[in-house]
């Protein structure tokens, strides 16, 4: 998941497809699939605390937004952002910028989000 190449040759389904990385997606749901469910059926968080799933259904217009800017941004640069910020540990340049790029994405969305 750190390896941009990796990630970019999953996502080239009419190239040269790599699908190894689905493997790493279906173990991490064999984990989290079971995971949730047990969590759900307790009701209650693992450390006793109130367990806060999201309950809102609707899509709106600011998730179909994020997820297209998540979407293209996973696609042109390989990374997503829990992989990039482990990736920092190689020190390659494309990791710092992807990261300072991903934390100036995130600052611009608080600002426009106190204004609405």
């Amino acid at each position: 998941m750190i390896n941009p190449a990796k990630v970019l040759s999953f996502l080239d389904v009419a190239g040269h497809w790599d699908p190894t990385l689905a493997f790493v997606m279906a173990g991490a749901l064999a984990v989290t699939v079971p995971g949730f469910a047990w969590l759900r059926a307790r009701n209650v968080s693992v450390f006793g605390g109130e367990l806060k799933l999201p309950t809102r259904r609707d899509i709106d217009h600011r998730l179909v937004i994020g997820a297209v800017l998540f979407g293209v941004g996973w696609g042109l640069a390989g990374f997503c952002p829990g992989p990039a910020l482990a990736a920092l540990s190689t020190g390659l340049p494309d990791v710092f910028a992807f990261v300072v790029a991903m934390v100036a994405g995130m600052l611009v969305f608080r600002l426009l989000s106190r204004r609405a």
